[in-house]
């Protein structure tokens, strides 16, 4: 082939180098994001990398609560819209066919020969008043924990407890709502590098130095990375310039992210499961257990009826406070069951969503950038950086390959 085309060939190269540079650098900052949920290296010196938003999960999670989840309602109001009576009637239908099982336990646990000689009637009696009284001794636990929610569980907490945990979801929250945004950072980086290349190309025709491509490689490197960022957040307000409007790309679809969003937070982390598992077994736990058997035993009092002087001066007082004592224990210990049911977590969950979803539609921009932007603003320079050292990697590779020249003599 003739030199002189296989020069130009070499110099057509530079801008498709360029772009494919400004691809991968971006797709690697993208996955550097993300992966991996652990760290991998040596860790006293701080020899190897964890993905910037699970190695920040809690941090970020407590953003998310500052910046979105405080402003769509106090946790009260999240309870109430779960439904409380709902909440109830649900606990009452999973119980009310294992109440029989449970007396049982209790009194063979304590007096097994007078439970099975006691006359039918009494038992028959006993069973009924429980489960008469049960709808209501629920309901009214249920409201009291609603009503004393905030002092009860610190919904911060828990978000930051459970994502700092499960690092995969809150990598999930990040990833699917700006699904978009990260494609768009991704595939920019070609159009942009490409830009870039033939400005490259020129001054390397005008002026072949051998750092020029190696520092063109940076610069493609940082500022594809560093551009691709500001389109996605910036301008925060839509801006008309001539017959065009500019708005930050993620920040128009507003309505879509929020729905987005809140499907999430509300069928994995603010979920009825979630919130009594916290409450049952959290650092509060102590003052829900106590409401728990608090209403038990009274439930046990009233639910005994004439025969709970027969069954006290049977089995005497102290093993009659035993029995109330295992039946609030057992109640405890059940508790959690009845939301292990994922049909009645997602018909709650969507009643929630529903609020959510309209109030993050009302955020303003700069609150809603809140959603998505800590996950690069956190370490953001760390990206860029790492874009000019894969920038300057290819410019050398690219000076040395396609260019024939040798850096080292």
């Amino acid at each position: 082939m003739d030199p002189e085309i296989i020069e130009y060939l070499k110099y057509a190269s530079i801008p498709f180098v360029a772009g494919a540079v400004g691809w991968f650098t971006n797709w690697v900052a993208i996955k550097l994001t993300f992966w991996p949920l652990d760290f991998i290296g040596y860790k006293p010196l701080y020899l190897g990398w964890q993905g910037i938003v699970p190695m920040k999960a809690r941090k970020m999670a407590g953003i998310s609560v500052d910046n979105i989840l405080s402003k769509l309602g106090s946790l009260s109001e999240v309870v109430d819209n779960m439904g409380p009576d709902k909440i109830a009637a649900h606990i009452v239908k999973v119980v009310e066919p294992q109440l029989d099982t449970y007396t049982e336990e209790a009194m063979i646990k304590e007096r097994r020969v007078l439970w099975e000689n006691l006359p039918v009637t009494v038992k028959n009696q006993i069973s009924n008043r429980v489960k008469k009284e049960l709808p209501r001794m629920v309901n009214n636990l249920v409201h009291e924990i609603g009503d004393n929610i905030e002092e009860l569980l610190d919904l911060k907490e828990m978000i930051q407890d459970q994502l700092e945990e499960e690092k995969h979801l809150v990598n999930r929250i990040f990833q699917e709502c700006g699904d978009k945004e990260f494609k768009f950072i991704i595939n920019s980086g070609f159009g942009f590098g490409f830009l870039f290349g033939l400005i490259q190309a020129v001054v390397w025709w005008a002026y072949p130095e051998w750092w020029i491509l190696p520092l063109f490689g940076v610069i493609v490197g940082t500022a594809t990375n560093w551009i691709a960022l500001n389109i996605i957040f910036r301008p925060l307000k839509p801006t008309k310039v001539g017959p065009f409007t500019f708005h930050g790309i993620f920040l128009k679809r507003q309505k879509e992210v929020s729905d987005v969003y809140t499907k999430i937070v509300t069928e994995e982390v603010l979920t009825v499961r979630h919130l009594v598992n916290r409450l049952m077994t959290g650092p509060k736990s102590d003052r829900v257990h106590a409401l728990v058997r608090k209403n038990i035993k009274t439930i046990v009092d009233e639910s005994a009826g004439f025969a709970k002087f027969f069954v006290q001066g049977a089995v005497g007082p102290e093993s009659f406070a035993n029995i109330k004592e295992w039946v609030g224990d057992k109640a405890i210990d059940v508790s959690e069951e009845p939301f292990d049911d994922q049909d009645f977590n997602a018909d709650r969950g969507v009643l929630v969503q529903e609020i959510m979803a309209e109030r993050m539609q009302e955020l303003s921009s700069e609150e809603f950038q809140n959603m998505l932007r800590p996950a690069f603003q956190e370490d953001e320079l760390k990206l860029i950086i790492a874009g000019g050292i894969l920038g300057a990697l290819a410019g050398t590779a690219q000076l040395i390959l396609v260019f024939g020249q040798n850096i080292f003599t």
